[in-house]
């Protein structure tokens, strides 16, 4: 349930920003990757909107322990929960960046984030069930 939410909510600051820097490229294929189609406020504003919606879903487990299917239980310690709000503050600050320049190389670097946020987010859930 939970891991499903921040799979859902991640990929689409992801994608869009992979969309957003190489605008051009899928244009040419004719393919719009953005969810307006273009590279504007409104799809910046949905890239900040679903990485708030991420950040939510990823303390989920610190705010209602044991939320999921029979079996598949979460819990986040409160340790691990700051350092999923920090990195989910990091991956939003990124966001944020993208709606104020609106240009390829923060799109691209909002991606980079995001790679390191869904890579750091897990070892961070890996290593606080086994080191509690």
């Amino acid at each position: 349930g939970t891991l499903f939410l921040i799979q859902f909510f991640w990929q689409f600051p992801h994608f869009w920003a992979i969309g957003w820097f190489l605008y051009e490229d899928y244009e040419k294929a004719g393919f719009f990757m953005l969810p307006t189609g273009k590279k504007d406020k409104s799809t910046a504003l949905q890239t900040i909107l679903y990485t708030v919606w991420l950040i939510v879903a990823s303390l989920l487990p610190a705010l209602f322990p044991y939320i999921g299917i029979v079996g598949s239980r979460l819990y986040l310690s409160p340790v691990a929960a700051v350092v999923v709000l920090i990195l989910g503050l990091w991956m939003l600050k990124a966001a944020v960046a993208l709606y104020k320049k609106r240009d390829a190389k923060t799109a691209r670097r909002l991606m980079m984030v995001s790679v390191f946020y869904i890579t750091l987010l897990q070892l961070v859930y890996i290593a606080d069930k086994f080191l509690r």
